[in-house]
């Protein structure tokens, strides 16, 4: 109860000290509240606020701040207090294995950013792809199509549906040049797709009935309460086929960069060590039987 009352205390001496209105001034104390040992600089504070906030806002937000913060160290102060001993030491082996983490990593990041080579040739890509191609099985189907989605009242679908299936160089240039009375429209069928963005981008085929539309020289007509649908498939790749380099080139990419930024690593984390050996900065002792 003592405590308790204590903590009440503490917190109307903070929000009164807030209340008081200039506590950004900068001829009062370099602090805003003070837990034990522990203070609670204006400075840090300052840069939490947001350019332009109301007085009121900025009132507000430092006093809830500030109660945030004693909070957290008064309980801090009860835990070292409280907790045994053994505890304590288990725990602040974490945080110094933890901000070790932090800034190691955060360095080797900066290093890899400054040095490492993130180009990619094609040689490399077609490399890896024949290497591992049997690795890249596709688990879902995938399809090169070229549709478009018309208005439920649009005159001319039988004009769409003719060009959309023969697609020489003058159907092309008539779909482009109405194009804009299309609700969606995709014309570059030399791009594979996977059944789910299909599925997503025509409402009325579904995973149940996508394999009775979704074949290869395919042409289909669906509608539903926003639209019609025509859709010509101009090829497809069924489950566990092997995915075609196009498709997951941008997956072959990140695989290489992340072996490379290894590679990298670990010759730095060499270079590190074999230079702290020639400057006599570590050394490792024999150890005793």
């Amino acid at each position: 109860m003592r405590y308790l009352v204590r903590c009440s205390t503490v917190m109307a001496i903070i929000v009164l000290f807030v209340g008081c209105g200039s506590f950004l001034a900068k001829d009062e104390p370099g602090y805003l509240a003070r837990v034990g040992e522990n203070y609670l600089y204006r400075e840090d504070v300052a840069k939490l606020l947001a350019k332009g906030i109301s007085k009121e806002d900025s009132a507000s937000f430092v006093t809830n701040y500030i109660n945030n913060w004693a909070s957290k160290q008064l309980l801090l102060e009860k835990a070292k207090i409280n907790l045994p001993e053994e505890k304590l030491a288990e725990y602040d082996v974490l945080v110094t294995d933890y901000r070790t983490d932090l800034y190691t990593r955060a360095y080797k990041e900066a290093l890899v950013q400054q040095g490492g080579d993130t180009v990619i040739s094609s040689s490399q890509l077609n490399g890896f792809y024949e290497r591992e191609k049997e690795n890249f099985k596709l688990k879902e189907k995938i399809v090169k199509l070229r549709f478009v989605e018309l208005p439920t009242q649009f005159l001319n679908k039988d004009d769409v549906i003719s060009k959309l299936k023969r697609f020489k160089k003058n159907d092309i240039a008539y779909l482009d040049s109405i194009g804009v009375q299309f609700k969606k429209l995709n014309f570059n069928d030399s791009i594979w797709v996977s059944a789910t963005r299909i599925i997503e981008e025509i409402p009325p085929l579904t995973f149940e009935n996508a394999s009775k539309h979704l074949k290869k020289s395919q042409f289909f007509e669906m509608e539903d309460a926003n639209g019609v649908y025509l859709a010509k498939v101009t090829d497809v790749l069924d489950i566990n086929d092997v995915a075609p380099l196009s498709f997951i080139e941008p997956t072959i990419k990140q695989v290489l960069l992340s072996r490379r930024k290894l590679d990298y690593l670990r010759k730095l984390e060499t270079e590190i060590i074999d230079e702290a050996i020639k400057e006599k900065e570590f050394e490792v002792y024999e150890q005793g039987e």
